[in-house]
């Protein structure tokens, strides 16, 4: 009896609730694993999807998403020994976890802390409203791998975004099994996109893509790129997150900043009855 050949696994990139393969063909190897190398093209297809994901997600109610986020965690949590094989640390995978569980409660909440009756000199209803921004390309920060990405893709979705994250070239393992623990908790295609490969290459397509609403740039340590792709979202106005500082500690409690960050305020004028 011949001696049996394991299948080895590909690390694709997720797009539109889809696992494609990178339309270059292009591939590198990261701990022995074949991982896909995203292109321009795939960032903009990515933008795509995650522009076509906005009207659902924004429109489900804050109840249904937490729901979702909630059901990301419970899946997460079942996968464990699998981040931890990939070699993610037991207390990163736990920590993280526990970071989608606190969102996942803030989705009905945020409007309340954020939201509220203005007092106005005049008979009317002064009222403001937080709203999604939209699509938000994020730079997803090197280490810790994955409490990083749950760090930035979660309070962007919990408020309505879609989002087109850009991993980390050298932790691209971790950020594709979260992708396939997405696509199995009820998230709807194309609410989060993941680009594996160079975030040279795809970075600055996201930072000029003029679909792309908010810019985070939590990940990028180099401060010349940085720079280069601040002006490029400045062409149509981006909100920018500016990168980490050097340090920065992703155990802390992140507060509600990065969340409301991502929001517009609308305010609405309404006259009082008589």
């Amino acid at each position: 009896m011949s001696e049996r050949v394991a299948v080895r696994k590909t690390y694709k990139l997720f797009i539109g609730g889809k696992f494609p393969r990178s339309e270059s063909g292009r591939s590198y190897l990261v701990q022995d694993a074949n991982v896909s190398l995203a292109s321009r093209k795939d960032a903009r297809d990515a933008v795509l999807a995650a522009r076509a994901a906005v009207k659902g997600w924004a429109g489900a109610t804050a109840y249904n998403r937490g729901q979702i986020l909630y059901r990301v965690a419970e899946m997460l949590e079942g996968r464990r020994e699998q981040f931890v094989a990939l070699g993610v640390p037991g207390d990163e995978v736990d920590a993280a976890v526990d970071r989608w569980v606190w969102y996942a409660g803030w989705s009905d909440k945020l409007p309340q802390v954020y939201g509220g009756a203005n007092p106005v000199a005049g008979p009317y209803f002064n009222l403001s409203a937080p709203e999604p921004t939209g699509v938000v390309a994020v730079v997803a920060p090197e280490s810790p791998a994955l409490l990083g990405l749950v760090s930035v893709i979660a309070p962007a979705i919990v408020t309505g975004n879609t989002v087109v994250v850009a991993t980390s070239p050298t932790q691209p393992l971790a950020a594709v099994t979260l992708a396939e623990v997405l696509a199995t908790s009820d998230l709807p295609g194309g609410v989060v996109n993941l680009l594996t490969g160079k975030i040279t290459e795809t970075a600055p397509t996201l930072a000029a893509h003029m679909d792309v609403n908010a810019l985070d740039l939590s990940g990028v340590t180099d401060a010349e790129l940085a720079a280069e792709l601040e002006v490029k979202a400045a062409q149509n106005l981006k909100r920018v997150l500016r990168p980490a500082p050097a340090g920065h500690d992703w155990t802390a409690d992140p507060g509600i900043t990065r969340m409301t960050t991502l929001l517009e305020t609308k305010t609405v004028w309404h006259p009082k009855g008589v």
